[in-house]
């Protein structure tokens, strides 16, 4: 079935086409016929024909001012100009339009014949080709996550070269540097793990091609398959390093897609996001993004916003040496002391009659926490700090009290983190402090500062309501508000200056605050 339609503003050249169409094609075509430029424009989208006869001049609109208008919301149309024999100063313009054919008046039956023909070929071709396109579509929609997962899968392998594979070829992936980034799924967040992964990942597997849908939505990006209750991806990058304004604005789309993840799947998730590498070590990238993803009970965490953790990969139980260096580097002393007893069981299942594995083992525990320490600015080392550990552990009992010395060093080190931490954050709480005390009475946010100490507005915001006890807003209006009382008891100033000078712009916004806070109005404290 062919849809055509004829435009001449001469009613018996309409009826001679349309009859000649219909006498060789009968119930193959349907026909609009129409008499202005602008019912041209109206079918092609009401009735969207394959094929269009038009002549050039008509009433209003012309044949060419109608095709262009046509051409801006239906590129597929075949159109054939149909013109007299002094009109050919349009026939450039025509052609820069894709007209298929000009037929000139009169027309004869064999040359509207001829040219339906060869435009129903056109149109032929042209679904032909649409149909193959799909075909290739639907296959690459099969194959396409076969060979993300393949290229996921080749970065987390600890000796390949994701280079050498060909993926980065098969995925036309043109830019030198990514990033990747890891979601985790559970039923809920408890002590910064998810609970029931093992049911979650059954649930995540069933909704893998929404999830994908949904995560293409916001990023660009290759995203693995379902491992565990865990989904990783791939984004590419062009620069080396990523701006601080990059960083925002990729940490809250993330937390966008999490929350719609979370919405239509009905579960928990949170994301993890490491930092932007070469191609060649996007896997560091990897490591990074899992550091991330156990940091506390956050939604979504960048590498960047967190001191530095160190990795280890052994033929240990993993799970429970990553949570002992995580709570460890962290300062969480009864954390590390629980994962520590809990480590030093296993080792004594498997290893009662092998002694010197256990020391050994602790030993490196320690020193890897010890330099993590080191390295996050939390301890200070000097060569001669461990030269008595091998001696202890030589002089230690039995192995329980090689587990009083393991424990003893641990909380020592956890110790030392925490009180370094803490002076940190102090330090940064403190910069951000006096910047507000400083600059109250200017327009303050909680983007300006996060951008001054270089930390994301949503770990800033946690990290300063954990360190001061309130949220960032509040302690704002709060000095806010310290100042527009000392202002208020001097006379000279009147209340609208006072509302500028304490940092508010609209006089009545700042009296509803000031009665919030003080349980009067600034001209009722005046007077008191």
């Amino acid at each position: 079935m062919f849809r055509i339609l004829v435009a001449d503003d001469e009613g018996i050249m309409l009826e001679a086409i349309k009859n000649i169409i219909q006498s060789s094609f009968g119930s193959d075509c349907e026909i609009v016929c129409v008499k202005t430029g602008r019912a041209v424009i109206e079918q092609a989208g009401s009735f969207r024909p394959d094929i269009a006869f038009v002549d050039i001049q008509m009433p209003g609109l012309s044949g060419i001012q109608a095709i262009k208008e046509v051409r801006k919301f239906n590129p597929s149309i075949v159109f054939i100009i149909m013109t007299a024999f002094d009109k050919f100063s349009y026939a450039q313009e025509a052609v820069n339009l894709g007209v298929m054919e000009f037929i000139m008046k009169p027309v004869n039956k064999k040359k509207i014949l001829d040219t339906c023909v060869k435009a129903m070929h056109q149109v032929e071709e042209a679904r032909q080709k649409l149909s193959d396109d799909l075909k290739i579509r639907e296959k690459l929609e099969i194959v396409i996550p076969m060979i993300e997962s393949g290229f996921i899968y080749n970065v987390l392998q600890e000796d390949s070269d994701v280079l050498k594979n060909g993926y980065v070829e098969m995925l036309d992936i043109q830019k030198p540097y990514g990033f990747m980034m890891a979601l985790e799924f559970g039923d809920s967040i408890e002590s910064g793990t998810m609970t029931n992964a093992i049911g979650v990942g059954v649930r995540v597997s069933k909704y893998y091609a929404m999830i994908r849908e949904i995560v293409k939505d916001y990023f660009d990006c290759v995203i693995g398959p379902v491992m565990g209750n865990r989904l990783v991806l791939f984004l590419s990058f062009e620069e080396e390093k990523m701006r601080y304004e990059e960083r925002v604005e990729i940490i809250t789309r993330t937390r966008n897609m999490i929350h719609k993840l979370e919405n239509s799947a009905d579960i928990k998730c949170r994301g993890g996001i490491g930092s932007v590498k070469p191609l060649s070590g996007i896997r560091d990238s990897y490591k990074e993004a899992l550091k991330s993803l156990r940091e506390n009970d956050s939604h979504v965490v960048h590498i960047t916003d967190i001191p530095a953790v160190a990795d280890y990969d052994g033929e240990y139980p993993l799970e429970l040496e990553h949570m002992y260096l995580q709570r460890g580097a962290k300062g969480d002393r009864e954390g590390a002391l629980s994962c520590a007893n809990e480590f030093f069981d296993w080792m004594l299942v498997h290893n009662n009659n092998h002694r010197s594995n256990i020391e050994v083992k602790i030993l490196e525990l320690i020193m890897r926490l010890e330099k993590m320490a080191f390295e996050g600015g939390n301890l200070r080392y000097g060569f001669r700090y461990r030269e008595n550990y091998l001696s202890e552990l030589r002089e230690a009992s039995d192995t329980e009290n090689l587990r009083l010395w393991f424990q003893a060093k641990t909380r020592e080190i956890c110790d030392s983190i925490s009180t370094s931490r803490e002076r940190e954050y102090e330090n940064l709480v403190s910069r951000v402090k006096a910047y507000i005390n400083e600059n109250y009475a200017k327009n303050i946010s909680l983007d300006d500062v996060s951008r001054m100490v270089d930390i994301s507005p949503y770990y800033f915001s946690k990290l300063f309501k954990q360190e001061v006890g309130e949220n960032f807003i509040e302690y704002v209006t709060g000095v806010r508000m310290k100042h527009a009382r000392h202002l208020l008891e001097d006379p000279k100033y009147s209340i609208k200056e006072v509302c500028v000078m304490s940092g508010y712009g609209d006089p009545n916004y700042f009296s509803r605050i000031f009665k919030k806070y003080e349980g009067m109005t600034p001209s009722e404290y005046r007077e008191r």
